[in-house]
C-alpha cells in the first residue's frame, strides 16, 4: 500500500486545521479501499414492527409524560443551519444565464421561473424586492412589460440589491403575518418556544452556521431577540457554532492523488453533515430536538408538529424512566436470573434492541455486561413520514460489520443498488426520514457520552465531480443521523406529513403550507 507523502508545507496546513497525518492517511485507505455497501435485512416498516404507529391515547400519553418528566431537564434545539440559500434559486440561476430576452417558448422552457414571476406577490420577501427595484427608478410592471425577467431576478439574488443568492437561507424571509415577516431562524425560535422551553423559561437553540454568515446571524438575533421573547413570555439563549476545519475531508483525482490548488496547497473540503457530530457533542442538555433548518411552518400549520415532538420527547423520558434503574442495577450487579430476564425482554421489545444468538443460555454474568453495553448508549427517537417519492434516507433494518442486526436511517448512496436483492429491499421501503429527532446523550449517572465512541466509520461514502476536465473525487463523513449515530439505541416511530415540510426550491414557498391558511 502506498503511503501519503506529505511535504513540511502541506504537514503546517494540516496542523493549522487539526487534521493529523494519520486522518489523512484513513481517508486515503478509503479512497483506495472504498466503503463497503450498507447490509440491508429489510425496510422498516409498521408491520414488521420497525416502525411505531402511535394511536390518538399514546399521542396524549406521551404528550402528558413530556409534560411531567421534562420538568427540571435541560433541553436544547439543535438545528443545522450552515447552507447557503443558492440551491433554491437554480431554477432561476439557469434562467439568468440562458434567457435571451425572446419569449418565444418561454412557458415550456422555463415553467418554474413562469411560476415564480407570476406569483411574485405571494412570496413574504416581495415588498422588499419591490422597493429595491424601485430604487432603479423602474417598477416590477415597468421591467415584466419590457420582458426584463433576469433584472428581476438579478435584483433578488445579486450582491449588490438582495442578494438572497449568498445569504444563508436560515435568514430568509419566508413567510408573512400581515405587515410583518418571519425567517426560518424565527419559526424556530416560535416553534421551540412551544415544546424546547425549559422550567425557568428559557428556550435554548443552538444553531451551526457557516463563518462567514456569523455576523448576519448576530445581527438579525439582535434585532428579534427583545420582539420575540416580549411575545412569548421566554428567555432566550441561542448558540452558533462553526464546523470544524478538523473535520474536512481531502480531494483526490481518479487515480487518488491528491488535488492541489493553484499554489500547490492540498484541496480540502467540507466533510458533509456528519461533521456536525462535532458540534452535537459539545452540547450539554438532557433532551436535544434535531431539525432541519428549511423545515418550518407558519403558525396555523405548527400545532401538529409540536404535538408530534412533545410525543417523542415523551416516549424517550418514559424510557429512560424505565431503563435508568435496570442500568443502575446492573452495573452493582445486584440482579438475580429472573430480573435478567424482565431486563432482557425491555430490551428486546421495549428498545428494539438486537441480542446475541443463545443468550437466554449464557452465563448471567455474560448476560449482565451485554446488557449493561447495549443498554448503556445514547438514544434517539426518529418520526418518519410516508415516503412520497422524495430522496435521502429511509429506515431499515441492517447487518453491521458484526453480523449485528439493527435499526439505523441508511442513504441511497450507501445501498448496492447493482444488487437485485436489496434493489428490492429499497423499493419495499415505506417510510422516509424527515431529520425529525428527539436524542439524549446523558447516561443514568447524569454523564455525557462521548459521541465518537458510537459511530460507525464504514458508513461514509465517495462522491465525484467534474472540475473542468478533471474528475475529483471526495469523502463525506459518517452521515449525522446516519453512520455517525449508528451505535445508538434507536426507535422509528411514524409522523404525520404534515410534519415535513421542507423548502428545497423558492417554489415551495408557494405550497398552501407555506403561504397561506
Amino acid at each position: 500500500m502506498n503511503t501519503l507523502s506529505l511535504s513540511p508545507a502541506d504537514l503546517r496546513q494540516l496542523e493549522t486545521m487539526g487534521i493529523t497525518p494519520e486522518q489523512l492517511e484513513m481517508q486515503m485507505q478509503h479512497f483506495r479501499q472504498g466503503f463497503p455497501h450498507c447490509q440491508l435485512v429489510s425496510a422498516a416498516t409498521v408491520e414488521n414492527g420497525g416502525i411505531i404507529r402511535m394511536p390518538d391515547d399514546d399521542i396524549s400519553k406521551y404528550i402528558s409524560c413530556y409534560q411531567q418528566l421534562s420538568k427540571g431537564k435541560r433541553i436544547l434545539k439543535f438545528v443545522p443551519a450552515s447552507g447557503a440559500a443558492s440551491r433554491m434559486f437554480k431554477d432561476l440561476y439557469d434562467f439568468t444565464a440562458r434567457y435571451t430576452g425572446v419569449a418565444h417558448n418561454f412557458e415550456k422552457e422555463f415553467p418554474s421561473v413562469v411560476q415564480f414571476l407570476d406569483n411574485l406577490t405571494s412570496f413574504a420577501f416581495f415588498n422588499d424586492l419591490k422597493d429595491k427595484i424601485e430604487e432603479t427608478s423602474m417598477s416590477i410592471s415597468d421591467y415584466m412589460e419590457h420582458r426584463e425577467y433576469a433584472s428581476i431576478i438579478n435584483i433578488l439574488l445579486k450582491d449588490q440589491y438582495l442578494s438572497y443568492g449568498s445569504m444563508p437561507k436560515a435568514l430568509l424571509k419566508f413567510h408573512r403575518y400581515g405587515d410583518l415577516q418571519r425567517t426560518p431562524l424565527e419559526e424556530h425560535i416560535v416553534e421551540g418556544a412551544e415544546y424546547a422551553r425549559n422550567s425557568d423559561g428559557k428556550v435554548r437553540l443552538h444553531f451551526t452556521i457557516s463563518p462567514e454568515h456569523r455576523p448576519l446571524f448576530r445581527h438579525k438575533v439582535a434585532l428579534v431577540r427583545r420582539y420575540y421573547e416580549e411575545m412569548l413570555h421566554i428567555k432566550l439563549e441561542i448558540g452558533f457554532s462553526e464546523q470544524r476545519h478538523s473535520t474536512d475531508t481531502l480531494a483526490v483525482n481518479e487515480c487518488n492523488e491528491p488535488v492541489r490548488d493553484e499554489n500547490g496547497r492540498l484541496v480540502l473540503r467540507p466533510g458533509g453533515h456528519g461533521a456536525l457530530l462535532e458540534n452535537l457533542n459539545e452540547c450539554h442538555a438532557d433532551v436535544v430536538f434535531i431539525k432541519n433548518i428549511d423545515n418550518v411552518v407558519p403558525d396555523w400549520m405548527k400545532h401538529t408538529t409540536v404535538a408530534y415532538k412533545k410525543a417523542l420527547a415523551g416516549l424517550l423520558l418514559d424510557l429512560q424512566r424505565q431503563y435508568f434503574p435496570y442500568l443502575q442495577a446492573l452495573s452493582h450487579n445486584t440482579v438475580d436470573g429472573r430480573q435478567l430476564d424482565s431486563i432482557a425482554h425491555f430490551a428486546r421489545n421495549g428498545l428494539q434492541i438486537e441480542l446475541p444468538e443463545g443468550f437466554d443460555k449464557m452465563p448471567a454474568d455474560e448476560q449482565r455486561q451485554i446488557l449493561y453495553d447495549r443498554m448503556n448508549r445514547p438514544i434517539r427517537i426518529c418520526g418518519m413520514v410516508k415516503n412520497q417519492g422524495e430522496p435521502g434516507g429511509g429506515p431499515f433494518f441492517v447487518f453491521d460489520s458484526e453480523g449485528r442486526r439493527s435499526l439505523q436511517i441508511v442513504e441511497t448512496a450507501q445501498i448496492n443498488r447493482k444488487d437485485p436483492a436489496q434493489e428490492s429491499i429499497l423499493a419495499g421501503a415505506t417510510h422516509f426520514n424527515p431529520v425529525d429527532i428527539v436524542c439524549s446523550f446523558r447516561d443514568y449517572r447524569g454523564r455525557y457520552f462521548d459521541l465518537h465512541r458510537y459511530v460507525d466509520p464504514n458508513t461514509g461514502f465517495i462522491s465525484k465531480k467534474s472540475k473542468g476536465a478533471q474528475v475529483v473525487k471526495s469523502q463525506e463523513l459518517p452521515g449525522l443521523w446516519n453512520g455517525s449515530m449508528a451505535k445508538w439505541i434507536t426507535l422509528f416511530v411514524e409522523v404525520p406529513l404534515a410534519t415535513f415540510n421542507p423548502v428545497k426550491t423558492v417554489n415551495d414557498l408557494l405550497r398552501k403550507e407555506h403561504c397561506g391558511q
